[in-house]
């Protein structure tokens, strides 16, 4: 069994307390690796060496051009090293191979992108208003970031906060889900071997009770970046605003995915399985409510249920696996637990509703793929977030029905639109409250892309250029170029 080292300032070292606990395979249940555990004690020692690292070390005299070398080169090491760690990200949270690896891949883009936009991040002059004034605006870092990730896409997460964060010149500390930290510690080496100078990039791994919330309240971290559930986000947001700190968040969603009677129903179907089978619905973009025109709702819910049928439950790492299992044992409680409210509430259960079992499936933390219908939007099954391969149908009659239902939730993380009116793929992204709009698609993504949520979705944006002012702040600089001195010094000028 392996044991893991927390990375800070260049180095894998020991937890302060020595104490590291068991990470657990949800394929075999059992456990694999042994992670550290670390504390307030690491947390400090890692902040404090980003910030010397950060400000008055190498990475503070690069130039932006040669910080954008250093993290290209990282891109072209995580695209050598992908199926590696795609394997260790399947180890740890039990999703497929074919998704993981498929992210590992492409994670790449992001390091190779933001890399390439450090040395364009240009300030601006201010044609201003004043006279024999010379002024001018900068873009600097906002300081020391603690990305914390969530246990879903461990690496990618790591990719869409620290390439962003890394190009607006800060430092960063990463806390990992304590499920899936794995990963994360294999990819902190490659950020050494890329040349990224020693605390500019650290990994301090444990539970948020123990060092999450000590990076949190640390005052000499500047920012917060988190991905998880939105409850726990608004406790984020909360400790961080007793000290005035940066926040991004991104959190939760109940998304939805409108299936017009005009559709492709063949590619709509497929994005419907896609949108929350594909990734055992543990995705924050997770389709979960499938809105579907009244008119063609028969016919369209047999096309989905034929494919969900074929889903292959069992190993991740086997190439035609559909369905692998739930993470967490807490996570798969909560799964059955909002399959049982369901069939309470009065939605009829089209398939699965009940733990999967049978050749090649182990570790007991299997659910089958699940699809209700008859669900009305008021239900907590299409109110909260399930997080797991559990699908809700609800029908409507109109546009003007199918808007209304989609934007009566808390959430606004994404949703789907299946249409072949041109008019109606431009008309109804405008009315939709959700930060990212799929049209005759759905969960693609792309580091070019503004990525995050509105309402309890989240606040803030990654992925894109928006990503990079997420951790800059602007400086206004005025030079005075008079030589007059001012008759009252009492009045402003």
């Amino acid at each position: 069994m392996k044991t893991y080292q927390l990375y800070i300032n260049g180095q894998y070292v020991d937890p302060a307390n020595g104490e590291w606990f068991e990470t657990i395979d949800p394929y075999r249940g059992e456990a694999w690796a042994k992670i550290p555990r670390g504390t307030a004690a690491d947390a400090d020692k890692a902040v404090k060496a980003a910030n010397e690292a950060m400000w008055r070390g190498p990475w503070a005299k690069m130039t932006a051009s040669a910080r954008g070398k250093v993290m290209r080169k990282l891109g072209d090491l995580v695209a050598a090293n992908a199926e590696r760690l795609a394997e260790i990200e399947v180890r740890d949270n039990g999703k497929l191979m074919a998704e993981m690896l498929g992210q590992l891949r492409y994670h790449p883009e992001w390091w190779w992108y933001f890399g390439g936009l450090v040395d364009k991040l240009e300030g601006g002059l201010v044609p201003i208003d004043k006279a024999e004034t010379f002024a001018y605006t900068t873009h600097e870092p906002v300081g020391v970031v603690a990305a914390l990730t969530a246990w879903n896409s461990p690496l990618l997460f790591v990719a869409w906060k620290c390439a962003a964060a890394l190009a607006a010149g800060c430092a960063v500390i990463v806390k990992p889900s304590e499920f899936t930290s794995a990963s994360t510690l294999e990819f902190a080496a490659l950020t050494k071997e890329a040349g990224i100078p020693d605390g500019i990039f650290n990994v301090v791994t444990g539970f948020g009770p123990e060092a999450g919330s000590a990076l949190i309240s640390h005052p000499g971290v500047a920012k917060i970046t988190f991905t998880g559930s939105d409850t726990t986000g608004a406790k984020v947001y909360e400790t961080a605003a007793k000290s005035l700190k940066r926040v991004s968040l991104e959190l939760g969603g109940k998304s939805p995915n409108i299936v017009f009677e005009d559709a492709d129903l063949t590619a709509a179907a497929a994005g419907a399985i896609s949108g929350i089978f594909a990734a055992t619905g543990q995705t924050c973009i997770a389709g979960s409510r499938l809105l579907v025109q009244s008119s063609i709702k028969e016919k369209f819910v047999a096309r989905v249920l034929e494919l969900a049928k074929s889903a292959k439950i069992g190993d991740p790492m086997q190439s035609d696996t559909n369905v692998g299992p739930i993470t967490t044992p807490a996570q798969y409680k909560k799964v059955l637990d909002y399959i049982d409210i369901a069939k309470a509430e009065g939605a009829r259960c089209l398939l699965g509703g009940k733990p999967a079992s049978g050749d090649g499936i182990k570790g007991g933390q299997f659910v089958e793929p699940t699809i209700f219908t008859d669900v009305d939007n008021t239900m907590r099954i299409a109110r909260e977030e399930v997080f797991g391969p559990v699908l809700s149908i609800i029908s409507f009659d109109t546009e003007e029905d199918a808007i209304s239902i989609a934007n009566d939730t808390i959430y606004g993380l994404a949703a789907g639109i299946w249409t072949k009116d041109l008019a109606r793929a431009i008309r109804v992204p405008k009315q939709l409250r959700a930060g990212t709009v799929w049209v005759n698609t759905y969960r693609a993504i792309s580091y070019m892309m503004p990525f995050g949520g509105m309402k309890f979705s989240g606040v803030g944006r990654e992925s894109g250029i928006d990503a990079v002012r997420e951790y800059q702040e602007t400086k206004s600089v005025w030079i005075s170029t008079a030589t007059d001195v001012p008759a009252n010094p009492f009045v402003m000028r």
